[in-house]
């Protein structure tokens, strides 16, 4: 007795008991929720906690730039949150899919949402199965379930008496239907077991919400950094404050010194800096048609040691093509176009004429592309169809000719060639010819033509006369770009990895075409019997994994991470979800890729291209380097600003150097300069022919700290011999200040052009296509020569400004200071230091 549906009423009620048909799905941020989010980041309270200290300390100047600056960001980011949003809901379906349902014992259609167990569900060719359910009657079923088990090849699905159950995909079982697959043949009847949260499409969704990655390495160290910069700044102001107060009683001048060193130590760029990357990063990475939807993703992109790529509809372009033919002689043809001979052509013709009209198979798909593009005779209608079964793996057609009958068989070369009644002899040589394509991981049909044994069509396709033509072979063919993308990632030294759900045979096929190492495959029945320990043994010498269920996916990247790789995975269908979470960067299709994946990735490629991703990675590494560059950048020119206002309380006799607006000016320079100058600056020669950087190695390295405090201690040197120089020659206080701040100035200018590039000198740097640079600079010596000729700015910055000639050592201090950076420079490429990853 098949069910009969439910009731208005009890759908009703079952609706209210177990919610919605739909999946998990992260609500929308407002702005309010965002605001706090950014703001409640230490790295945004530390940069609040520096404002308010300008604000109490009466530099209100400051203090409003940077409160003004949280806002600016918080808009930012906002703005890129929203952007991104909006390019994510612009690939979903906005409608809900529709389900045929019984209701009241008539077939209702409602939206898929309103699904409830219990429900009997009416399908047909080109509908997307809306819940789990078994089967209570079928007819010639043939499902899609690739965007649960990665499998290709499509599924034969028939009624089982006796089968209430939900089983696992992928599995032995052809009584269940699952959530999100489609019917590409057939009809059914089907009762509702799971809907939502509760199928197997659900669970998945579940699963994402355990999978936490946490704040990346930098975040980490970046805040211990600021930390401990906020923790010596107020150590040294106290010290510096009582210093100056014990050994000249000068209250006044102890409190501003004590600024002008909170002033120089605090260090406000860091937060501001890092986010400015971030946000900037993301713009530049959407325009390779890439969505950030985790700005941190950025940071691990350039460092990634493994991608991990799903086959199906990521390297392949999932769509079958006919690749290759055998005919009953056992001649191949390859090359399927109008040069091909008769008995080829005899092959399409009646490949095409064995499929419906309008296919929704993939392969039957392609036949009837094929046919249409080569051979253009229109095929007559369809007078009688003898339809694929599970008895029967075979489907024959009945074409009505003018005089005659055109009759067309194709199937599994099993059943067709027992059709076709072949001698020994031929069933051994068909059989052979389609192993062999079979090896090379093509799919194979075989094609025959029917004959009638009477006027009148008989009962069944066995009744007929079958004359053998040949083999279709099919493949899913890969992107063209994939081997280049490919090739890049090898001399980048990123290993990639192929994981699918595809036949080994069909998976190493693929490896061949893309030059992707096929020596081992691992299937993922040989994959369940491994330890975990086992696991990530085995995964370095092992490119790629097929017959591989989602849970064994996300073992994979789970062994991949402790081993100490980054983890980069594409990937597009539900399958590939937990996997995308656990990644270091998840990467998920937008084309064609669910909403359940891009909801757990960080990032989205639009266009669907594997090439994407090898393009953001590039980006990643050059949005990584140039944020060391400013961040090492930052800590180096702070080093003379720290010895320049520290200078009078350590030495009584020295005047005071450096006022707080000192200090405001050369912020003016710092804060664009790490910000739009250093980020807008072109990679690194050879930049994707190093190694990745080793994921273990510290942004602040030791190394990196090292380099960069002492080249700040070369500037505080240049700028302090300078001002003894101008002391020793009878420079007033007023002058020797202006000379030895221009040198300062003048040295930065330097320091910047020398330190933004690690592979092109200076010159080259000045020279190249960085606009950003020249603004700022220009207008920092722009500015400065106007402090020195407008009376009211030099009385303000307490400068006397003496004989333009007295400036000649400010330019030669700083002209030497860029040559011995050239020099150090020179000295490290020599020795292929720049070759390498920045530690």
């Amino acid at each position: 007795m098949k069910p009969q549906g439910l009731t208005t009423e009890e759908a009703k009620q079952r609706l209210k008991t177990d919610g919605f048909n739909e999946l998990p799905s992260a609500k929308p941020k407002n702005l309010l929720t965002l605001g706090l989010q950014v703001v409640r980041e230490p790295m945004f309270l530390l940069l609040i906690a520096c404002g308010s200290l300008y604000l109490v300390l009466g530099d209100y100047r400051e203090g409003i730039v940077l409160m003004s600056s949280i806002l600016i960001i918080i808009f930012i980011t906002f703005y890129q949150y929203r952007k991104t949003e909006r390019a994510l809901d612009a690939l979903k379906n906005l409608s809900s899919p529709r389900a045929l349902v019984i209701r009241d014992d008539n077939p209702v259609r409602i939206p898929g949402r309103e699904v409830v167990n219990g429900d009997v569900m009416l399908l047909q060719e080109g509908d997307r199965v809306a819940a789990d359910a078994v089967l209570t009657d079928s007819e010639n079923l043939l499902v899609d379930e690739s965007m649960l088990t990665g499998e290709s090849v499509s599924v034969i699905k028939k009624f089982s008496p006796g089968k209430i159950k939900l089983e696992s995909p992928g599995g032995e079982n052809d009584f269940n239907l699952f959530s999100g697959t489609m019917i590409l043949r057939g009809k059914a009847t089907a009762l509702v077991l799971a809907t939502g949260t509760g199928t197997q499409l659900g669970r998945i969704g579940a699963s994402l919400q355990i999978s936490d990655n946490g704040e990346s390495r930098l975040q980490k160290e970046l805040k211990v950094v600021i930390r401990r910069f906020g923790m010596i700044g107020v150590g040294i102001s106290i010290i510096v404050f009582i210093l100056y107060y014990l050994t000249r009683g000068d209250l006044i001048n102890a409190l501003l010194s004590s600024l002008s060193s909170a002033m120089a130590i605090l260090p406000e760029e860091f937060p501001v800096v890092m986010t400015v990357f971030l946000a900037l990063g993301a713009w530049r990475i959407s325009e390779k048609n890439v969505l950030t939807r985790k700005p941190s993703a950025i940071e691990s992109l350039g460092s990634a040691t493994v991608l991990c790529s799903d086959k199906t509809g990521t390297i392949t372009l999932n769509r079958m093509t006919v690749v290759a033919m055998t005919d009953m002689a056992g001649s191949s043809w390859k090359k399927v176009d109008r040069s091909m001979g008769s008995s080829f052509q005899n092959i399409l013709r009646h490949a095409a004429a064995a499929c419906p009209d309008n296919p929704a198979d993939p392969m039957e798909r392609a036949v009837i592309d094929l046919y249409t593009k080569e051979l253009s005779v229109i095929l007559p209608g369809i007078k009688h169809s003898y339809p694929f079964s599970s008895e029967l793996l075979a489907m024959t057609n009945v074409r009505v000719l003018e005089k005659s009958v055109m009759i067309s068989c194709k199937g599994a070369v099993e059943t067709v060639s027992g059709l076709c009644r072949l001698s020994t002899t031929e069933n051994e040589k068909i059989l052979l010819a389609a192993n062999r394509l079979a090896a090379d991981g093509f799919r194979v049909l075989a094609v025959s033509e029917g004959f009638p044994n009477a006027e009148e069509l008989p009962s069944t396709q066995k009744e007929l006369k079958h004359n053998f033509l040949g083999l279709i072979a099919f493949e899913d063919p890969v992107r063209p770009e994939v081997p280049a993308a490919m090739e890049e990632c090898r001399e980048a030294g990123i290993k990639v990895m192929m994981i699918t759900g595809d036949y080994p045979a069909t998976a190493i096929s693929i490896g061949k075409q893309i030059g992707l190492n096929h020596d081992r495959v691992m299937t993922g029945q040989q994959l369940a019997l491994l330890t975990d320990q086992e696991l990530k043994n085995s995964i370095r010498n092992i490119n790629i994994f097929a017959r591989v269920l989602p849970d064994q996916k996300l073992r994979i990247v789970e062994a991949l991470k402790s081993n100490g790789e980054v983890v980069a995975m594409t990937g597009d269908g539900i399958n590939d979800a937990p996997a995308l979470k656990a990644a270091n960067i998840g990467v998920a299709m937008g084309m064609k890729g669910t909403d359940v994946a891009r909801e757990a990735s960080s990032l989205v490629l639009l266009d669907d291209n594997f090439a994407s991703i090898v393009s953001a990675i590039r980006l990643g590494r050059r949005i990584y380097d140039n944020l060391q560059k400013a961040m090492m950048y930052i800590l180096a020119i702070h080093i003379p600003i720290i010895g320049l206002a520290l200078l009078p309380a350590i030495l009584p006799g020295i005047p005071f150097l450096l006022f707080p607006l000192h200090i405001v000016f050369m912020e003016m320079i710092i804060d664009p300069v790490c910000s739009v100058a250093f980020e807008s600056e072109p990679e690194e020669k050879g930049l994707m022919k190093r190694a990745p950087r080793n994921p273990n190695a510290e942004f602040f390295g030791k190394k990196s700290i090292i380099k960069s405090v002492l080249n700040g201690f070369l500037i505080l040197t240049t700028v302090l011999l300078v001002y003894f120089w101008s002391l020793a020659e009878g420079h007033t206080e007023g002058e020797s200040r202006a000379i030895a701040f221009t040198t300062l100035i003048l040295s930065n200018v330097g320091f910047i052009l020398s330190g933004l590039s690690r592979s092109r000198n200076a010159f080259q740097v000045i020279g190249e296509k960085n606009p950003a640079v020249k603004i700022i600079l220009g207008f920092a010596v722009m500015v400065l020569v106007l402090i020195m000729v407008v009376p009211s700015a030099r009385l303000l910055f307490g400068f006397e400004v003496p004989d333009w000639h007295h400036f000649i050592p400010s330019i030669a201090g700083s002209l030497a200071l860029v040559t011995i950076l050239e020099i150090q420079k020179l000295y490290l490429i020599k020795k292929g230091e720049s070759r390498q990853s920045p530690a």
